[in-house]
């Protein structure tokens, strides 16, 4: 072959470095999302040297060959990077891994707890050989995917935790050597390919009944404290260990045999014992029995059986005869009855007629008692098509339902005097009934809402009557009588934080700064309740002070949760009441209308902002620079200066300048322009548990020490052992 001329090379070699370049281009561009992810990671575990190539800025984890990295494609599938000595936490940003199948961070020094949301799609899970606390996250639940899960040898405390009904792939579990108390969960019944358990070595409870179905091969539940009997299901199992328990001696007796009449005089005339398997399985075939000598049933005994079936089907056919004349009796007495010819009083004569007798209106003279009445019998007869909603009607609902006539009564006919504020849905009530109870009734306007979301709207109280958090506002009940739709929640006397902030009369009822830091920690609960507990996550779409109600201890409580289904869309026109929502608004709804847990974490941003400094959202009484509370704290966040500067004046100074800093540290998190850097709330109430922590022990010592009010300089010279 001829040798290539050097004036002919560049010609040949520039089309294959080109070639080359744009593949090494194309092959080696993670997904940006991941890219993040690992970059958190890495700073959260104080960027150690042994991870090399990684960096907390920057980088190509699939192109550069990340230590423990491997990628398919552009996107990571796997992290392992176990006994590397690695120390710190785990970040806030694994979720974004969403083609992450492993992770194997097993043998290090992490500690501190374990985030909520983990890569939703892992094949496996290790974690063992950590210091890491708290329990195991919700979020494992919806983990559907999960074959592997390993967190021993840990500091895990709690119970297990319920979280187990959808993880059917799961094979292997192991959480021994941890500090799990309680009983077992009753979805470990539902592990339907587990092989392996280990859970010994912790401080569990109860019996191991949930265990006795499931196809183990390996079980090891020593050094806890069950008690009871062992399952004889598991006494046969190959690899079983229950040493250092309580379990009761001797195997487990047998339960308690159920068999009918016949086959007990059957077992009476025969040779084998009165529980044994073999004469009850040889009932299941006629051809099996014809050949033993206790052969099938004699003719005396089926004659009997035949006329017991025909006794019991008379026996039932006299008892729906009584049944259906007894409704018939009923149905008469009730339209007959003075209370269907007073309903008119109620709701007006052209809303009430022959062809709607079952509706539930009361006179306003015959309600007396206005307990709430029994969900399933308002659903049952919630048949009107006039209605528009009789398809909703069989969603169950576990909160209570009233009539119209109740809520009426209780509110004085919807009065002004009882209104108590307005939204985008409607006007709120407060309502007092006889039995001394007050509730609040939010009364939702019909042209809110579309035909779609009128039809929603059962749907919506059904999910929202199942949320249960001390800092959300519970849904007492609901009403939907007469094409009307209420909601009814628990009242709070103390008005709106919106009210506490911006409309407080004299300064002796001005928040401390130490109950603004309580209150920004509730509500950051409750989304992290909604966001990452609630399976699937709740959007709040709402969130601003005027949503935060406060009890009498000055105990945060967020409304309108799971409201979003009913929310107006946004194309239509702009009613006055949401005018105030748009200051609280991430940039990315205003400009394309996504909404996004994310969202959620930006407005709770904008509500920590006016704790800190006092004021509206938007505000255009203020000079136009100030308008906007987010443009112009923003830039002042991290400036010492201008932070002591931005506070609510009627603190009057009494704050710690170090507790201030870090409030405004979150804030800056939260209100970040893009939703990706925003940090999930399970971190924000991290850092505020923290910050209501030190603030708790400052308090104490400054009046142990000095017994008079604390200011800023006695703060900072507390807080310097911090």
């Amino acid at each position: 072959m001829a040798p290539i001329s050097k004036t002919n090379s560049p010609s040949i070699l520039l089309p294959i470095s080109i070639h080359l370049l744009c593949f090494s281009f194309a092959s080696a561009f993670t997904v940006p999302s991941n890219v993040q992810a690992l970059q958190v990671l890495y700073g959260s575990m104080n960027s150690p040297a042994q991870l090399t190539g990684w960096s907390s800025s920057g980088g190509d984890p699939c192109g550069e060959a990340w230590r423990g990295v491997s990628c398919d494609g552009s996107s990571v599938v796997e992290i392992k990077v176990s006994g590397l000595g690695l120390n710190g936490t785990m970040g806030y940003m694994l979720s974004n891994l969403l083609m992450l199948r492993t992770l194997d961070l097993s043998d290090n020094d992490i500690h501190d707890t374990i985030p909520y949301q983990l890569p939703p799609n892992l094949t496996s899970l290790n974690l063992a050989s950590n210091n890491l606390s708290g329990n195991l996250p919700y979020s494992i639940s919806g983990m559907t995917l999960l074959n592997y899960l390993n967190i021993s040898h840990n500091s895990l405390t709690q119970s297990i935790g319920d979280i187990f009904a959808n993880l059917s792939n799961l094979a292997s579990i192991d959480l021994s050597f941890n500090n799990f108390s309680g009983d077992l969960p009753i979805s470990f019944s539902s592990l339907s390919n587990l092989s392996t358990l280990n859970i010994q070595s912790n401080k569990l409870s109860g019996s191991i009944n949930a265990l006795k179905d499931l196809p183990l091969a390996n079980l090891n539940v020593a050094n806890n404290n069950f008690s009871g009997w062992i399952p004889r299901e598991l006494n046969s199992m190959p690899n079983f260990k229950y040493n250092g328990n309580s379990f009761d001696n001797g195997p487990a007796p047998p339960p308690p045999p159920y068999t009918s009449p016949p086959k007990r005089s059957r077992n009476n005339h025969s040779h084998q014992g009165p529980h044994t398997n073999s004469t009850l399985g040889s009932d299941s075939n006629d051809s099996h029995s014809s050949n033993r000598s206790d052969q099938g049933l004699g003719a005396g005994y089926l004659v009997g059986i035949i006329m017991g079936s025909t006794l019991v089907g008379l026996c039932i056919m006299l008892a729906l005869v009584f049944c259906l004349r007894k409704f018939s009796k009923d149905k008469y007495d009730k339209e007959r009855s003075p209370l269907a010819s007073t309903r008119n009083l109620v709701v007006g004569a052209d809303r009430v007629n022959s062809e709607m007798p079952e509706l539930r209106v009361k006179s306003l003279a015959a309600v007396t008692d206005l307990k709430p009445l029994p969900t399933e019998k308002l659903i049952g007869e919630r048949v009107q098509p006039s209605f528009g909603i009789g398809k909703k009607a069989r969603t169950p609902i576990t909160a209570n339902s009233y009539t119209v006539a109740s809520l009426q009564t209780a509110t004085n006919s919807f009065s002004q005097e009882y209104l108590v504020g307005e939204g985008s849905l409607g006007r709120v009530y407060r309502a007092e009934f006889p039995n001394g109870k007050i509730l609040a009734v939010k009364k939702i306007d019909s042209a809110a809402l579309s035909l779609q979301e009128e039809d929603n709207f059962l749907e919506a109280v059904s999910s929202m009557s199942r949320l249960r958090y001390p800092n959300i506002v519970t849904l007492a009940g609901y009403c939907v009588e007469h094409g009307q739709r209420l909601l009814v929640y628990e009242y709070f006397g103390n008005g709106t934080l919106h009210d506490m902030l911006h409309f407080a009369d004299d300064s002796s009822s001005a928040l401390t700064w130490n109950a603004r830091i309580k209150i920004a920690l509730g509500i950051a609960r409750a989304l992290e309740y909604l966001h990452e507990v609630c399976m699937p996550a709740v959007v709040h779409r709402n969130l601003k002070s005027a949503n935060i109600l406060l009890d009498e201890e000055l105990n945060p409580h967020l409304s309108d949760c799971g409201l979003a289904a009913l929310t107006p869309n946004t194309e239509r026109q702009v009613s006055p009441q949401m005018v105030g929502s748009f200051g609280y608004s991430a940039p990315e709804f205003a400009m394309s209308g996504i909404y996004n847990v994310k969202s959620d974490v930006y407005s709770f941003g904008v509500v920590m902002l006016e704790l800190l400094t006092g004021r509206k959202p938007l505000d255009s009484s203020r000079p136009r620079p100030e308008q906007s509370l987010v443009r112009w704290a923003t830039p002042q966040l991290h400036d010492i200066d201008a932070l002591a500067k931005m506070v609510d004046p009627s603190l009057k100074g009494i704050y710690a300048a170090k507790s201030l800093s870090r409030f405004a540290d979150i804030i800056a998190l939260c209100v970040q322009p893009e939703p990706e850097f925003r940090p999930p709330m399970s971190e924000v109430v991290q850092s505020l548990v923290r910050l209501m922590q030190r603030a708790s022990v400052v308090k104490r010592r400054s009046n142990e020490e000095s017994g008079f009010p604390y200011r800023t300089p006695d703060y900072e010279a507390l807080e310097m052992s911090f």
